[in-house]
């Protein structure tokens, strides 16, 4: 089995390479190595390694810069999966994309399924939900994991931030009117690469019959507070911590150019009912991560 991962450097990227190396051979790219932007240089690409399976968790992710590069978001987000689905048709191989929960507006008020009509409110989901769009219309073997609020310690994410703030200050305020599901980047990878163990030596066939949309994340959903919340209980180093008190804010407190959805949780059950595979509650996997 030969794989091709773009976007070695994310931090879902990262450790999928770790996990799904074991599974195959695996040829792993980053920008500058190769531009999502550059839709003949992608072609070239996939054709000139060939593999059996391209998994991409690669994306234009700065979401407040998404507004005013919108075209670039585009091309990397919108442009670039239709791309891949077409070559790794044309080998007759199967791609695994990843997208997000912020193709949603989250005025449901509950946690979204694979059905539900989406509707972004930012150009970054607007980008993201193009490249769902192109994969399916694509017709290949495919399989769209979409996920919410990745994190990891490799990058400046959120649990980062919250660490240093509970470090450098002794009042927190964090947003309790934004909902979503934590997803630990490890778990998002493992589970994709025990999708692609269950095919055995018939995965091109397995990944072809459960081809599709899938929500992927972290089980139950948490504000923003409760996730900090629990990522400062779970500090490893608390004896370095400064901070007495976190408070709830509102997300109109910290202007934004690019609207967030209010509530945008992801129910997966769809996914554990077809791979029988359940990814633990987002706490869980913050105690995990922290020990």
């Amino acid at each position: 089995m030969k794989f091709l991962l773009i976007g070695k450097y994310g931090q879902l990227g990262w450790e999928l390479m770790r996990t799904c190396m074991t599974l195959g051979e695996i040829v792993a790219v980053d920008y500058p190595e190769v531009d999502l932007a550059n839709s003949h240089a992608l072609r070239e690409l996939v054709q000139t390694v060939k593999p059996d399976i391209l998994l991409n968790p690669a994306a234009y992710t700065a979401v407040e810069k998404a507004e005013s590069e919108f075209e670039v978001a585009r091309l990397v987000n919108g442009v670039a999966p239709g791309v891949l689905a077409e070559e790794m048709k044309k080998l007759g191989g199967a791609l695994i994309h990843y997208s997000t929960d912020y193709v949603f507006d989250g005025e449901k008020g509950s946690s979204y399924i694979e059905n539900d009509a989406p509707n972004p409110i930012n150009a970054y989901g607007v980008t993201k939900l193009e490249g769902e769009q192109q994969v399916a219309a694509v017709e290949g073997t495919y399989l769209i994991f979409r996920t919410s609020w990745v994190y990891s310690l490799r990058r400046a994410g959120f649990i980062s931030k919250v660490l240093n703030w509970a470090r450098t200050q002794e009042v927190m305020r964090i947003v309790d009117d934004q909902i979503g599901s934590p997803t630990w980047a490890r778990m998002l990878a493992q589970a994709s690469a025990q999708v692609i163990i269950q095919g055995g030596t018939s995965i091109l066939d397995y990944l072809c019959q459960h081809r599709g949309l899938y929500h992927l994340a972290g089980a139950g959903a948490a504000t923003r507070y409760e996730w900090a919340r629990a990522v400062v209980e779970f500090d490893p180093n608390k004896e370095e911590q400064v901070v007495k008190q976190i408070l709830t804010a509102k997300s109109a407190d910290f202007p934004a150019i690019a609207r967030r959805p209010v509530c945008s949780a992801l129910n997966c059950d769809r996914f554990e009912e077809t791979f029988n595979i359940h990814l633990p509650d987002w706490k869980s996997s913050i105690r995990l991560l922290m020990g």
